[in-house]
């Protein structure tokens, strides 16, 4: 719907819950239909974005949503730096075994260094071209 409303059309909900999940998915969706002129009305919250009152009240759903992104990175980076202090490593933990490691950079000096195919590289170390290319990627 949202990708063939036209020019003066007018998308109309019963409440804001039924266009999007989220403050944030809520403002894109509006922000989207605002730059294809597309009119968007809330019946039960009383939005229409047609007129002053509707687009003061989306807007300022905007910039609460602004805040609320702001003091989330805020508090996860306070997060991280406590969580340093304390000696721990945040973030995800390395997914390839030493092996695997060792597999990753045997096949990346093989495709740099002596500009050999995938194909072949795949079949000398007998892992699939896919895993080549992820370990080429790292």
């Amino acid at each position: 719907m949202l990708d063939h409303s036209r020019k003066g059309d007018q998308v109309i909900v019963w409440k804001l819950d039924r266009i999007g999940r989220s403050m944030k998915d809520l403002i894109q969706i509006v922000e989207h239909l605002k730059s294809r002129e597309v009119d968007f009305v809330s019946l039960h919250n009383h939005i229409d974005t047609s007129t002053p009152t509707g687009r003061l009240t989306v807007n300022l759903f905007a910039a609460l949503a602004e805040f609320e992104r702001e003091i989330i990175f805020e508090r996860t980076k306070a997060g991280l730096t406590a969580a340093r202090s304390r000696g721990k490593a945040p973030g995800r933990k390395p997914c390839l075994s030493e092996a695997a490691q060792k597999a990753a950079k045997q096949a990346y000096k093989l495709y740099t260094k002596n500009n050999m195919p995938v194909e072949e590289i795949a079949l000398i170390m007998k892992i699939s071209r896919a895993t080549i290319y992820r370990y080429i990627n790292l």
